[in-house]
């Protein structure tokens, strides 16, 4: 496994000190939250850009983009607009958000942009949500063809497409070669039934991306690694034993007051797990290759 950690959980951290950060951990990813103090979207130049890449290439990183930033585009409301809000105007604003978000992709060699649907606005039925996704998710996934870059979906907890059961329905409703998943380990002990490494084994043909986070109790607050109650070593060993060649990137959004700690914890505690999924494989299905 490769693994990373992303950028909304070193927030006190400029940008080259995440980089120079994680270097040193030697991990061998980074998810780059593009925001207002890292990477702002809007305002960075492409000469920037060019020595972003310069950095992360020094320092052996892989990068993804995350789009999770939470006032992003709103400062008085937290992700939104997003793909599924009712007015269009409010929709083109985030779609152009994730076109930008390609864009700069391309640019600093990240080959994943992360997303997910947003959170239906009050009165508006499922089914309006659902139709404004998949025609909204439409000129992103070719933006994203175009440039080669894979689009991960995340299911997130309360939004619109929230579990796997309703990704599985966006994956039948578009046939872009583009859109894969981004599947959160710790979102698994909320919106899924255990045993969790069977749910991951469903779609791990899908994932493109991966967050890793704990979680306790049902609640959806990325906990740091071994504060929770999941086993991680049944989930890594289902990525490892199904060809996953992404990066897994640790994702602790609310300690970036502890980040420099928790760097260096999550990487032993990653590693330490793998060793352990390595040493038997009972109990744990593999999805065959296709003859």
């Amino acid at each position: 496994m490769r693994y990373g950690y992303i950028t909304n959980g070193l927030a006190d951290h400029t940008l080259e000190q995440a980089i120079e950060l994680l270097g040193q951990h030697r991990y061998d990813g980074i998810g780059i939250t593009l925001d207002h103090h890292h990477l702002d979207p809007q305002q960075v130049s492409d000469a920037q850009l060019a020595n972003i890449r310069q950095l992360l290439d020094e320092a052996g990183l892989e990068p993804v983009v995350e789009t999770g930033a939470r006032f992003g585009l709103d400062p008085a409301r937290k992700h939104w607009p997003s793909l599924v809000s009712d007015e269009h105007g409010d929709r083109q604003r985030r779609i152009d958000y994730y076109l930008r978000a390609i864009e700069i992709a391309g640019a600093i060699g990240a080959g994943t942009v992360s997303l997910w649907s947003g959170i239906a606005e009050q009165g508006i039925e499922s089914n309006r949500c659902r139709d404004h996704l998949v025609a909204s998710l439409t000129p992103v996934l070719v933006a994203a063809e175009q440039q080669a870059v894979k689009i991960g979906f995340e299911p997130e907890p309360g939004m619109v497409i929230e579990n796997l059961e309703q990704w599985r329905w966006l994956r039948g409703e578009i046939s872009s070669s583009a859109l894969g998943l981004t599947v959160d380990l710790g979102h698994l002990a909320v919106t899924e039934q255990p045993p969790f490494h069977e749910s991951l084994l469903a779609v791990v043909a899908d994932v493109v991306n991966v967050h890793i986070d704990d979680c306790k109790n049902r609640v959806h607050e990325h906990l740091p690694l071994g504060e929770g109650e999941i086993d991680f070593e049944p989930l890594l060993q289902i990525l490892l034993e199904n060809g996953y060649r992404g990066l897994a990137l640790v994702e602790l959004s609310r300690d970036a007051h502890r980040a420099p700690t928790l760097v260096e914890q999550s990487i032993r505690f990653l590693k330490e797990a793998e060793d352990r999924s390595r040493g038997g494989s009972d109990g744990v299905d593999r999805v065959e290759e296709p003859s």
